[in-house]
């Protein structure tokens, strides 16, 4: 090597031609190849020869599903500790925040139950459920509820996957450290720096390891739909259109909802929050991620709706971190639509649990593509659901995740609006 070459830094290496193909292309073609497999493996009427060879497909699918689980509570607890602690958030405007989160939140989930209770997707077609599958069921007890939140040992909900307990965990350690962290910076002491970054680095961490989970999605939707093609035929895609259609209408009445309020709620006309918004929501779809989206929300608030700078940054920036509502919404529906295709009854009480745990989940979903499929294992524990089902939900989760993000950027947009008030900023101001 001669004193060029040493000198020289190294070309950056350039990826493999499959991690240059978009995941939603992957999916797509792994859609195709799965359903030309489960044709010619016998379309719904499989030779008895094939049974080792169809069952076989499932597996991808079933790996990617334990490791959804594994990851679902280690990403809920590190992301609420990461956010308490890097998240600036003023008294009396976090205040009011947090209200407007909340309801937003509450309401998306209300409306998404309503809709899955009213159109009853899961009922529009069949699918075979296995005979081993055992159905808990589980009554509302409030008290019990209260009981349950506080965990025998610190790391047991780690190992339930116990999403109210870990929840109260997080929020504990994460209020106590967010305290330390304000009083040391008041003294001007910087102890709580080595903390905030193994936290952070935690929260990275993790995020990359569901990345990789993620990547190999395409190879879990083919085993899946050609094992479902092959054994069912396409009946089961019947509810899964049924169900497709029933969130996109869930979540167009929850941008309804955010309309309603911006129009009286704020001085901005709602026609001009669409417009204005446009550029944020087309980048939420796109990406599907809204952190991508978050410095196009933050700069689409001020320039083409007019908001201040400070109702934007606590809505965008802040909000954003806590506010996902379509991904609420999308769990709370997932799951009343597993237990109507699987025969299970969720009564009232369920249905309350799942309200609870859905705001919690809501709350750890990262603001990255497709947490919200790790958060649902916890959903779907909380009432008893088995969560093997969800291998059914990948297939179209790609598209719905989609869609709930920009409704995710909406509602955070929407906080902004309603924080702005109702009287525009003067040219002092502007």
């Amino acid at each position: 090597m001669n004193e060029t070459e040493s000198t020289t830094s190294p070309k950056t290496k350039a990826s493999p031609w499959w991690e240059r193909i978009p995941l939603t292309l992957q999916i797509l073609i792994a859609l195709v190849a799965a359903v030309s497999v489960g044709i010619a493996l016998g379309a719904g009427n499989p030779n008895p020869s094939n049974a080792t060879l169809i069952n076989n497909l499932a597996i991808p699918a079933e790996l990617v599903l334990k490791a959804l689980r594994a990851l679902a509570t280690p990403l809920i607890l590190v992301a609420v500790l990461h956010t308490l602690m890097t998240t600036n958030i003023p008294g009396t405007a976090g205040r009011r925040l947090a209200v407007l989160l909340l309801t937003n939140t509450t309401v998306a989930i209300l409306v998404g139950l309503l809709v899955a209770n009213v159109l009853r997707p899961g009922t529009w077609g069949n699918v075979a459920t296995s005979t081993t599958t055992e159905v808990t069921t589980q009554n509302l007890d409030p008290w019990g509820i209260v009981k349950d939140a506080v965990p025998e040992a610190i790391l047991k909900p780690l190992v339930d996957n116990n999403v109210i307990q870990l929840i109260v965990i997080a929020l504990s350690f994460g209020i106590v450290l967010r305290g330390l962290k304000s009083e040391q910076v008041a003294q001007g002491k910087k102890g709580y720096q080595p903390i905030e970054d193994v936290i952070g680095i935690l929260f990275e961490a993790v995020a990359r390891v569901l990345n990789w989970v993620i990547a190999l999605v395409p190879f879990a939707v083919f085993g899946i739909v050609a094992k479902t093609v092959a054994m069912q035929g396409f009946a089961p895609f019947k509810s899964l259109g049924a169900f497709i259609v029933s969130v996109l209408l869930a979540l167009a009445l929850q941008a309804c909802y955010y309309l309603t309020r911006v129009k009286f709620g704020s001085w901005v006309h709602p026609l001009k929050f669409l417009a204005g918004g446009s550029d944020a929501f087309l980048t939420a779809f796109s990406t599907s991620s809204s952190a991508a989206a978050m410095p196009v929300t933050f700069e689409v608030l001020q320039t083409k709706i007019g908001l201040r700078e400070s109702s934007a940054a606590l809505g965008a920036l802040v909000g954003a971190n806590f506010n996902n509502d379509g991904t609420a919404l999308y769990e709370a529906m997932s799951a009343l639509y597993i237990s109507q295709l699987i025969g299970q009854h969720l009564d009232l009480g369920q249905q309350l649990i799942v309200i609870l745990t859905s705001i919690f989940a809501s709350v750890g979903a990262a603001n990255i593509p497709n947490a919200g499929l790790v958060t649902m294992t916890l959903v779907f524990t909380s009432v008893g659901l088995p969560t093997q089902y969800i291998a059914l939900l990948v297939t179209i989760d790609w598209f719905l995740d989609r869609c709930r993000t920009a409704i995710n950027v909406m509602g955070d947009m929407t906080v902004s609006a309603l924080l702005d008030g109702k009287k525009p900023r003067s040219v002092d101001e502007a």
